[in-house]
């Protein structure tokens, strides 16, 4: 029920899904009014062998808070598809709804994959020369410590491998991360601590070192590690230059009959670069260490954007990418629990 489009999209999503990505195996609980959604089920010729409706009146409003949400949201579509994973009887929800509600109602009913995790971290895939780069976190922690950027490695990791799997038919993603510089002694002091974790924690990462901003694009690692702050501001720059460019084509290419009849000879060339940056096909940013899978939609996305969601949901769920991510993540609590040890051991009289 949520979005900027409610049942339309994504009812809608649920039969591009099928159409574009087979949909073998894979049915769904649509959470909401049940008229609603059952009009455009009929719409879009789904039935109640791949569709089962799950009615309740109650909605979060996009616009409700989250401490709004978590108090007045039980019995919510919203609150019952989380719930339903909880439960077993899916094995993840897709949302378009309301961000800071879904990552808070989330973590309540869920919880989170490990001990000491604060927040789920926000992970947007993202178009590049070499295919796709894993970027987190992009809005859910505005500060991070050396231990969270550690955890945002092992889950983005886990995620890459899940969905995209690593590019040039390497064993594994590669992991690099974000700074202002890719000397060792650049960036701030929970960066490069962040940097000696993963060189010396034996994780089993392929860790590639700093990577600067125009190595996201480049596609130089699968996997780019920042907080959540410098994260957002990089996806909107982008987002924003997308559009300036795609703007400019725009008007060069319809200016004059000549340059008409050049985009003519060009369309084809044109619209592969416009399959290349279309948000739609990379449409869907997990909500990594949760006890659970949870994938937001971006709340504008079209149909086919929302089956790109459902689709990373599904290969996620289909994955081992919860086990992965907590084993990874107890052995960094071992690893950040050794010198503390030491310390103790050095401070016992003997």
């Amino acid at each position: 029920m949520g979005g900027d489009h409610g049942p339309p999209v994504v009812v809608a999503g649920v039969r591009d899904y099928r159409k574009h990505h087979g949909g073998e195996g894979v049915r769904f609980l649509l959470h909401g009014d049940a008229a609603s959604i059952r009009a455009e089920m009929a719409r879009c010729a789904l039935g109640d062998d791949i569709c089962e409706v799950r009615h309740t009146d109650k909605v979060v409003a996009m616009s409700e808070k989250p401490a709004q949400a978590m108090r007045r949201g039980k019995g919510s579509s919203l609150w019952n598809a989380i719930e339903a994973v909880k439960l077993g009887e899916a094995g993840a929800v897709v949302s378009a709804g309301n961000t800071g509600a879904l990552m808070a109602i989330s973590k309540l009913i869920l919880r989170m994959s490990a001990h000491g995790l604060e927040r789920p971290a926000i992970v947007a895939s993202w178009p590049t020369l070499r295919g796709v780069t894993a970027v987190l976190d992009v809005g859910a922690n505005i500060e991070s410590d050396a231990e969270q950027l550690v955890e945002f490695a092992i889950m983005g990791e886990a995620f890459h491998a899940a969905v995209h799997g690593a590019a040039g038919g390497a064993d594994r993603p590669t992991i690099g991360l974000l700074n202002v510089g890719s000397e060792d002694m650049k960036g701030h002091e929970e960066v490069r601590e962040a940097a000696r974790i993963l060189r010396e924690g034996g994780f089993g990462l392929d860790y590639r070192g700093f990577v600067e901003g125009d190595d996201i694009a480049k596609g130089t690692v699968d996997v780019v590690v920042t907080d959540g702050f410098t994260g957002n501001i990089a996806l909107k720059t982008a987002e924003g230059v997308a559009r300036f460019i795609s703007t400019l084509m725009k008007e060069a290419l319809t200016s004059s009959v000549p340059a008409k009849a050049g985009a003519l000879l060009a369309l084809p060339a044109l619209r592969r670069m416009r399959q290349k940056i279309d948000p739609s096909t990379i449409n869907g940013g997990p909500l990594l260490g949760l006890n659970g899978i949870v994938v937001k939609s971006h709340g504008g996305a079209d149909a086919k954007g929302y089956g790109n969601a459902i689709r990373i949901a599904v290969e996620l769920a289909r994955s081992d990418y919860l086990k992965k991510v907590s084993d990874s993540l107890n052995r960094l609590t071992v690893v950040l629990e050794q010198p503390a040890a030491e310390d103790a051991a050095m401070e016992t009289p003997q």
